[in-house]
C-alpha cells in the first residue's frame, strides 16, 4: 500500500512539472485576450464608466428642478414667474419662480447651489403636475450650454397627445375613410318651431336655409332670408308651384327631426371662457367634499354687544383701533379654551382632541376665499390679534402668504357683516370640526330690568358643526359661553 502511494505521489509531480515547463513555442503562440479600447479618463471603479458617459453624450449632467408640494392639498400649479434667468448663478435658498398653489402665491427656493441652466416650463403654464420637470441646473463651474437634457419629458401632456392619434390614421388610412362617409350622408337638420312653421306654410326646402342659430340651427330670421331670395324671384317660384301639390309639405316634415334647442335665438350666442385658477378649483373640491361627507348642523343666537361698542369708544380715544371681528376671535378663542370638547378634527381615525387653539379667519381675495390662521389666540389680547389679523389680511389679498400661515387652523371664523348681511350660513373647512358664520350688527329697542326702553346692539351668529364631533346639545352650550364672553369684553384683556 505505501508503495501505491509513493507511485501515486511520483506521478502527480511529474504532470505538475510538465504543465509548468510549457514549450517556447507553445509560449510565443499563447496571447492574452485583448481588452476593449477604453475612453480617455476611464477607471475601474463602478461608478467612473457612468459619469465619464454622461458626460461623452451631453456634456454636462444635470440637476434636476420638479414641481414640489408646497401644500398637503396640493396636485397641480401655475408657473407665475421666473426670478431667475437662464445662465444666471443661483445658491442654496435663492428664490426661483413664484408658483400659485391651490391657496396662494409661494415663492419656490433652491436647495443646492449651481447655475440654472435650462427652463422647460415657461411663465403663465397652468395645471403642472407634482413632480414634472420644470427646469434644469448644473454644478459650478460647468458649463450650463452644455446641459443634458433628459430624452423622456412629461412637461407638456395636453399636446402630446395629439401625436399618439396621428399615427394610427396615417398608417391606416383606409378604416379613416368609412368613418367619413358615415357622417358625410346624414347632416342633421335643426330647425327652430318658428323657422319650422314659415318653411312649412311657404313650402320651402330648408336645406336651401343658411343655418345662423348655435349648433347650426335654422332660426326664424334664416327661414325670412330665404323666403324674401324665394319671393325676389317670381318666375322661378311660379313655375313650380302648379307642379307641387299642397299636400307636399306634411309629405316632407317627417324626414327633419324636432330640434331640441332653444326656442328663439335672435343671433348665434357668444360667451368668454374664463379658466379656473387652482385656488377655485381646490376651493370647488374642498366645499363639495365638505358637503357630501360631513353631516352639518346649524345653530344660531343673538348677542348684545353693546359693550363691546362701549370698550372700542374707550380704547379708540387711547389711539388704540381694534374691530368687532378682533372681539368675535377673542370671544371662540376663550370659549375653546373653556370647552375644549369642541376643540377637535375628524381623522381617519375618528375624533382627535387639538393642543392648540389656532383660529382660522376667512378672507376673501381676487383669487377666492383663504383662511389665514391667528396662531393661539387664546392668549393673545385683543391689540395682538388685531395686528396680527390686518397683516395677514393684507399679505392674503397680496397672494404672499406662507403655507405655514393658512395650514393647520381648528376653529373658523366667517363675517360678512361688513356687507351687510344680517345672517348665513357658511361651510364647515374639513378637517375641523365647526365654523362661526357672523352677521352685521343692528340696533335694536329693548327693555332694561328697570322696565325702560333702551337701544342695543345686536348681532347674530351661526355656528355650523359636524354631527359625528359636536351634537346639539353642546354646540348650544358653546354658543352660550360664547355670547357670555362677547358680551363681557372686560373678561377679555388686552393683553393675556
Amino acid at each position: 500500500m505505501a508503495a501505491s502511494m509513493r507511485l501515486g505521489r511520483r506521478t502527480l509531480f511529474t504532470a505538475l512539472r510538465a504543465l509548468t515547463q510549457t514549450p517556447a513555442g507553445l509560449q510565443s503562440s499563447f496571447r492574452p485576450p485583448r481588452e476593449s479600447p477604453r475612453p480617455a479618463g476611464w477607471s475601474r471603479s463602478a461608478a467612473r464608466p457612468l459619469y465619464q458617459s454622461c458626460r461623452a453624450r451631453a456634456g454636462v449632467c444635470p440637476l434636476k428642478v420638479q414641481m414640489p408640494a408646497l401644500s398637503p392639498t396640493m396636485e397641480e400649479g401655475n408657473i407665475v414667474k421666473w426670478l431667475k434667468k437662464e445662465g444666471e448663478d443661483v445658491a442654496a435658498g435663492d428664490a426661483l419662480c413664484e408658483i400659485e398653489t391651490d391657496k396662494a402665491v409661494v415663492v419656490m427656493e433652491s436647495n443646492e447651489d449651481g447655475v440654472l441652466a435650462r427652463i422647460l416650463v415657461q411663465e403663465g403654464s397652468r395645471g403642472v403636475r407634482l413632480g414634472t420637470l420644470i427646469a434644469l441646473m448644473v454644478s459650478e463651474g460647468e458649463d450650463w450650454k452644455q446641459v443634458e437634457i433628459p430624452a423622456l419629458e412629461s412637461v407638456t401632456p395636453p399636446t402630446a397627445a395629439p401625436p399618439t392619434a396621428a399615427p394610427p390614421t396615417a398608417g391606416s388610412a383606409p378604416p379613416a375613410a368609412p368613418a367619413l362617409r358615415q357622417s358625410v350622408p346624414t347632416p342633421l337638420l335643426r330647425l327652430s318651431p318658428a323657422a319650422r312653421h314659415i318653411l312649412d306654410t311657404h313650402g320651402l326646402d330648408p336645406h336651401q336655409a343658411t343655418a345662423s342659430g348655435p349648433r347650426g340651427i335654422i332660426t326664424k330670421e334664416d327661414a325670412l332670408k330665404l323666403l324674401s331670395k324665394a319671393s325676389a324671384a317670381p318666375p322661378a317660384a311660379a313655375a313650380p308651384a302648379p307642379s307641387a301639390p299642397p299636400a307636399a309639405p306634411p309629405a316632407a316634415r317627417p324626414p327633419h327631426p324636432p330640434a331640441s334647442a332653444p326656442a328663439r335665438s335672435a343671433a348665434p350666442g357668444t360667451f368668454t371662457e374664463i379658466p379656473a385658477s387652482s385656488v377655485r378649483r381646490i376651493i370647488a373640491q374642498r366645499l363639495t367634499q365638505s358637503k357630501t361627507t360631513i353631516p352639518h348642523t346649524y345653530a344660531c343666537i343673538h348677542c348684545d354687544i353693546s359693550g363691546v361698542m362701549r370698550v372700542r369708544k374707550r380704547l379708540a380715544e387711547e389711539n388704540i383701533k381694534v374691530s368687532v371681528n378682533d372681539f368675535i376671535i377673542k370671544a371662540a378663542a376663550v370659549s375653546l379654551r373653556e370647552l375644549p370638547a369642541v376643540n377637535v378634527s375628524w381623522s381617519a381615525d375618528g375624533p382627535q382632541p387639538l393642543g392648540f387653539i389656532h383660529i382660522s379667519m376667512a378672507v376673501a381675495t381676487d383669487r377666492g376665499l383663504i383662511t389665514p390662521i391667528i396662531r393661539d389666540a387664546a392668549d393673545k389680547g385683543l391689540q395682538e390679534i388685531s395686528s396680527t389679523a390686518k397683516a395677514l389680511a393684507q399679505k392674503a389679498r397680496d397672494g404672499k402668504l406662507l403655507p405655514e400661515e393658512y395650514q393647520g387652523g381648528s376653529f373658523s371664523v366667517s363675517n360678512l357683516g361688513m356687507f351687510g348681511i344680517s345672517e348665513f350660513s357658511a361651510v364647515i373647512n374639513p378637517p375641523q370640526a365647526c365654523i362661526l358664520a357672523v352677521g352685521g350688527s343692528r340696533t335694536e329697542l329693548s327693555l332694561s330690568a328697570e322696565d325702560t326702553l333702551q337701544t342695543q346692539h345686536t348681532l347674530t351668529v351661526t355656528l355650523s358643526s359636524d354631527a359625528r364631533l359636536v351634537d346639539d346639545e353642546l354646540a348650544s352650550r358653546f354658543l352660550e359661553t360664547f355670547r357670555s364672553n362677547l358680551e363681557r369684553p372686560e373678561r377679555m384683556s388686552l393683553q393675556a
